[in-house]
């Protein structure tokens, strides 16, 4: 047995059970029988969608009642439904703000269908009135009552203020601020919090990564940085004071394929860093010192330390094999990452040439942020970055 009944919108505000409860749900009212009718409002089922798919999921005939024309479905299905405990504060917000706006429109049309109604009975009144005049009949004609909107009951209207819409809603002044602003910023992502599909958390995050790099990508902006010469996103990778090596012995490197740089020389250095700005400083165990010496020269604050592990590396004799290197992170600012899922500060990759720079490193920086991108000393060319070097 299958009987098709539409779902009136209204109903459809709140989601639907999954499938283990529906389930659940359908065993119970085989045992014990439907406890409540199912509610239709002009012909659409507004209450009790769930029980209608469990009855047709066991072949059991279900109970039908009309609620009145006159009732607003919108505020009847919140009344109902408002406090259900398997939906989240932030559904329940969204669910309420969709309800109220709807029960507006809802009682505007209402309104505007009866204020037409007695328009035309007064202008029939009026020219029954004047037929009667002109005639020269002088009987007294009792005139049709106007009718008179009756009051229905609505959900209270969306308040100014955060708190009256938390009250409103059972809610909470956090959620209505989250989930206004997503729900102006991004209407496709609330309806998906609405409905289930996708955690708040999830949302916003996907909101302020777009914003983000909506932001930082602004052809504008990016011209006004390249005109001042500055960089959202910076990889500096110096040519540490190294001296060489000439030995047959590990490790076997005789001479260095770029100039290298005193402390002094790097400390001087203009890093060309916009307001907010990620840097990432490559350095090896020697120099790691220096490195924290040159971020307080430069202004940058150190946040946390990034470690590529490489398959093999140099061993100095006496020592343990030194098999990665680390990139020191830290901000001018505060730059935000468009996503942080994947996002670990150990990771490994392949080796390539002499203090060539794996290209995993690279993607995921493109991928975390946003904006115009540097690469200071550059051994290659790398795709998303300005380079800076006599090598790329």
């Amino acid at each position: 047995m299958e009987i098709k009944i539409e779902f009136h919108e209204a109903a459809n505000e709140f989601p639907l059970l999954d499938k283990d409860r529906l389930s659940e749900l359908a065993n119970d009212i085989e045992k014990n029988g439907l406890r409540e009718s199912i509610k239709l409002f002009k012909g659409k089922i507004v209450d009790g969608r769930n029980r209608y798919n469990a009855c047709l999921e066991k072949g059991i005939e279900p109970e039908f009642q009309s609620l009145p024309d006159g009732i607003d479905p919108f505020t009847y299905v919140w009344s109902l439904n408002g406090e259900r405990r398997d939906i989240t504060q932030d559904q329940r917000y969204l669910i309420w703000k969709s309800c109220s706006e709807k029960s507006e429109s809802f009682q505007a049309a209402l309104k505007a269908i009866q204020d037409e109604a007695n328009k035309k009975r007064s202008e029939a009144a009026k020219e029954q009135e004047r037929s009667v005049t002109e005639t020269g009949k002088t009987f007294f004609m009792e005139k049709e009552s106007q009718v008179v909107p009756q009051p229905v009951a609505r959900p209270d209207k969306p308040k100014r203020t955060s708190k009256k819409k938390a009250d409103a809603s059972k809610t909470n002044r956090g959620t209505v601020e989250r989930m206004d602003r997503l729900s102006k910023k991004r209407p496709d992502l609330a309806e998906q919090v609405k409905v289930g599909e996708i955690k708040a958390t999830a949302a916003i995050r996907e909101m302020k990564r777009e914003e983000i790099k909506n932001t930082l990508e602004d052809i504008k902006v990016q011209e006004v940085k390249a005109v001042a010469g500055v960089f959202d996103v910076i990889v500096i990778d110096p040519p540490w004071p190294m001296k060489k090596i000439e030995r047959d012995e590990r490790p076997n490197q005789s001479e260095f394929d770029y100039p290298t740089m005193t402390e002094e020389e790097l400390s001087a250095l203009k890093i060309p860093a916009d307001t907010d700005c990620h840097i990432w400083l490559w350095t090896t165990h020697k120099f790691l010192p220096m490195a924290f010496r040159l971020l307080e020269e430069w202004d940058m604050k150190y946040v946390c330390t990034f470690v590529w592990h490489k398959p093999g590396g140099f061993q100095p004799i006496g020592l343990p094999q030194y098999n990665c290197e680390m990139a020191l992170y830290a901000r001018k600012g505060t730059p935000q990452f468009l996503d942080t899922k994947a996002f670990p500060v150990c990771f490994n990759a392949s080796r390539g040439k002499h203090s060539e720079k794996p290209k995993d490193f690279y993607d995921t920086v493109c991928r975390v942020t946003a904006g115009r991108r540097l690469d200071m000393f550059s051994r290659r060319a790398i795709d998303g970055f300005s380079s800076w070097g006599n090598e790329s």
